[in-house]
C-alpha cells in the first residue's frame, strides 16, 4: 500500500520527478513547465498555472511524474483534489504505461483518472487510451456535479483497477468501465503504470 500525503515542506523527490519544458506535449499546450510552480504546504500539493513569460511561453505551470520511482499494477487508487477552472485550463491526474520508452505512446496505454476542461467546471472525464499507432483509440466517460463546480470543494477521484477491468468513480459514484471487450485485441492495462499530475494551459 503506497500513499503520499504531501505533509512535508517540499515535494518528495524519491517519489516524484519534475518534468520541465515547453514543447506542447502533443497537445499544442501554451505553458512552460517548471519546478517553481509546485508548492507543498499544509498537507497539500499545489500546482499553480501562472500568466507569466518563461522560455518563450506566455504561461507557466508544472508537471509531475513518478516515472522510474513509483510504479503500480492493480488496486484502488484514490486522489483527493480541488480543481481549477477557467478558459484554457486543463488539470489532469493520470497514468502512463511504464514501458513507454520502449513501446511508445499509445501502445504503452494511458489511464486518465480525472481530466477537467476549464470552461466546463462542473464535469470531469475518465478515459483509457490505447492503440498500435498515433493517434490513439480511446474510450471515455464523464460525470457532472448536481450543483456547484469542482473548484468549490475537494472531491475524491478513484479507479478500481483489476486484471482485465478498470472502473472509474467520483466520490464513490461509478461512471465509467473498460475491459478487453472494449478494446479489441489490444489491452495494455494489465502492465505497470506510473502517475502524472499536471495543469496545462491552452
Amino acid at each position: 500500500k503506497w500513499k503520499d500525503e504531501f505533509d512535508g515542506a517540499s515535494l518528495n523527490t524519491s517519489n516524484w520527478n519534475y518534468e520541465t519544458g515547453g514543447h506542447g506535449w502533443g497537445n499544442n499546450e501554451l505553458q512552460y513547465y517548471q519546478q517553481q510552480n509546485t508548492l507543498v504546504k499544509n498537507g497539500t500539493l499545489i500546482i499553480e498555472a501562472r500568466k507569466e513569460s518563461s522560455n518563450g511561453k506566455n504561461y507557466t505551470s508544472s508537471r509531475l511524474t513518478t516515472q522510474n520511482k513509483q510504479t503500480f499494477k492493480y488496486g484502488r487508487i484514490d486522489i483527493r483534489a480541488l480543481l481549477p477552472q477557467g478558459q484554457g485550463i486543463w488539470p489532469a491526474l493520470w497514468m502512463l504505461g511504464s514501458n513507454i520508452t520502449s513501446a511508445g505512446w499509445p501502445a504503452c496505454g494511458e489511464i486518465d483518472i480525472m481530466e477537467l476542461i476549464g470552461h466546463i467546471p462542473n464535469t470531469v472525464y475518465g478515459t483509457a487510451h490505447w492503440g498500435s499507432s498515433f493517434p490513439s483509440t480511446y474510450k471515455t466517460g464523464q460525470i457532472s456535479l448536481p450543483a456547484g463546480e469542482f473548484d468549490d470543494q475537494y472531491h475524491v477521484f478513484t479507479i478500481i483497477w483489476e486484471q482485465n477491468q478498470i472502473k472509474w468513480y467520483m466520490d464513490d459514484k461509478a461512471f465509467h468501465t473498460i475491459t478487453p471487450s472494449n478494446t479489441g485485441s489490444i489491452y495494455p492495462f494489465n502492465n505497470k503504470f506510473f502517475f502524472l499530475f499536471h495543469v496545462a494551459v491552452g
